[in-house]
This record gives C-alpha cells, structure tokens and sequence, in this order.
C-alpha cells in the first residue's frame, strides 16, 4: 500500500447466477411472444439466484474475485460497503453477513438503498470516507440484488426487466488505481412513488391482507421512470463534461445503468454516443438494480474497453428518485479471471 497515494479503484469483480430465463421462458405465462420482450426491452436473457442464494451470496462471490484481482486479503478491508434494495431482511445489514463470509473481521459494514443508484452512492462515501481516513487502507464496495424475489411474474410490465447479479471494486491507495476525479449525487423524493414496493416497512407492514393483495412485490411506473431519465440523464453528463471542462467525444467509456435496452439506446442517441463508447450488459442480464454498473464496469475491463489513460464515466440513476455520476481516469485495470 502506498500511503501517500490517493484512493482508487484497484480491481473489479462480478458474479451472475447461472440460470438463464430466456424470454421464451417468460413469454408464454405473460400471453405475449419473445419478440415482443426484447423489442421493448432490448433483453435476450437475464439471470435468476439458486433457491438457496440470497442477495448476500451473490454479493460474496463477487466480492472474492474483486478481492482476488487486487491482491487484498479480506483481513485488510478496514470498510465494506453494499449498495442493494434487495437485503437478506430487512435487518441487520446485508453487509454485515458480507463481512462473516468473507471473514473481514477488522472492517466495519454497512448497507446504502439508493435502488439503482445504489452503488455510485456507496462507491463516492467509500472513496470520500478513505480520503478524510488515512489508516483506511482498503475499502470493498459490492452493489447487489436478487429481484426475483420481489417480482410478480404475472406483471409483464416489470418482470421482464429485471436479473439477480453483483459487481464489487476494492479501493486502495497505488499509484496505479483507476482515480476518482469527480463525483455527482442527487436525488428527488418527491418522485418517490414512481419505483416502489408499498409494503414491508413500517408505514404498510407485510399483513396477510397486504401480500394478498400483491403489494410486496416491486411496482414502478415506467413511463413516469422514463421520462425522468430522458430528462435527468442528459444533465447528468452535462454537469460532468462542464464542471471538468470536457466534451462527450472527451469520455472514453460510458457505464450506463442497464435499466432498459431501448432506453438506453434512446439516451446513447441523444447523447451523441458511438457505440465503442457504451458498454452494455443489458441484452444478456437484463436490469441487476445496483449490480448494474458494476457488472458492466466488470465487463468492460475484462474485454479491454478501458485502457490506461481512459476516462470513465459511471451514471446511474434509480428509485427515490436518485441519481449520481462518477468520473474516472483508468490507469492499470487489473480484471479477474
């Protein structure tokens, strides 16, 4: 570790379940046909968790191979955040059982619901956090869910969106870590209605009365949620390219939230993006909530779309509403195998 360094990004890290529902799978119970699916969605496919893995599970494995691309041992970790809407339960923290199964006994856990904003929030307190902490030497940061467990599947207009996955970073202090050069938060309550899922907290408990009726599963109003991102999006970028005195054809990478295939190639449009500037996971995963980015970013490096020198442009935006923009440089991206 070098002391004097500032903090990084120093290796990536993903994990997918692997069972595979193909639209063909879902599309005869919902009374509609595979390319219906992937021409309003842009997915082929997305993942579905063992009935034995739990947010958390996922969220391990894909911490390891992070852990394991950087070199860290999970003893060095002195913070491990989760960014999930999905927990094991709703307490303790999906972190802390992260941290048991790693075995990081000296770090301290904590979760971050942002929905799939999720990680971009935990990634700028981590880095923030080493920052005004010296002694903190390594921090491991995981966005994590498993939405089938909260999706009716009779309910064509979100289940077939969403896959279980996670994506993890470890943040160090080298010369050679991706440098965090910016970064964005914001969020919007007053919209907190338009991605939901009304009961299970304190205002409408889990009743019988309440699940009967299907109100613990995820419900999100689309057009609203779309509208918001053709609006906010936009401004999102806008306030990077500014406020670093950069262009888009500036930003080598663009790590999208995969919320939608054809949401997202509507922004990349109107963005004026090339396609080798957009990294996309959504055709084969489809929207992993605040997995999203980092699978994507995962992927990316290991296919070579980042090199050093790159600028990196993580955004994401999701329930609450929120939303939040990291810019990084990519020096020596260590991908796992």
């Amino acid at each position: 570790m070098e002391r004097d360094a500032r903090p990084g990004i120093l290796a990536t890290g993903s994990y997918l379940p692997s069972f595979v529902i193909t639209n063909e799978a879902l599309a005869g119970p919902l009374g509609v046909g595979p390319e219906w699916i992937e021409g309003r969605t842009g997915i082929r496919e997305r993942r579905m968790a063992a009935a034995d893995e739990a947010t958390s599970d996922l969220a391990t494995k894909a911490a390891r191979r992070a852990l394991a691309a950087a070199g860290v041992r999970p003893d060095q970790l002195g913070l491990i955040m989760v960014a999930t809407s999905t927990p094991d339960m709703p307490l303790p923290a999906t972190a802390c059982q992260l941290q048991a199964n790693l075995g990081a006994d000296n770090a301290c856990a904590m979760d971050i619901d942002a929905v799939c904003t999720g990680f971009v929030y935990a990634l700028d307190v981590a880095h923030k956090m080493m920052r005004c902490e010296p002694t903190l030497a390594y921090a491991l940061v995981v966005g994590a869910d498993t939405y089938s467990r909260i999706l009716d599947y009779s309910d064509r207009r979100t289940c077939v969106l969403f896959g279980d996955g996670a994506g993890a970073v470890v943040l160090g202090r080298s010369a050679t870590a991706a440098r965090i050069d910016y970064t964005r938060l914001g969020s919007d309550g007053r919209k907190n209605d338009y991605v939901r899922i009304p009961s299970g907290g304190s205002r409408t408990p889990s009743t019988v009365s309440a699940v009967e009726a299907g109100q613990h599963f995820f419900k999100m109003e689309g057009r609203l949620v779309r509208e918001f991102v053709h609006e906010r999006l936009p401004a999102m970028v806008k306030d990077v390219t500014d406020s670093c005195e950069l262009t888009v054809p500036d930003i080598d990478l663009f790590v999208l939230h995969q919320a939608n295939g054809r949401v997202l190639d509507d922004m990349s449009k109107k963005l004026g993006l090339l396609p080798e500037q957009v990294a996309v996971t959504v055709d084969r995963y489809g929207n992993t909530g605040a997995a999203s980015i980092p699978i994507t970013l995962d992927h990316a490096i290991r296919a070579g779309q980042a090199v050093p020198g790159s600028r990196v442009l993580l955004a994401g935006f999701g329930g609450g509403m929120t939303w939040g923009t990291a810019l990084m440089t990519w020096n020596e991206p260590r991908a796992t195998t």
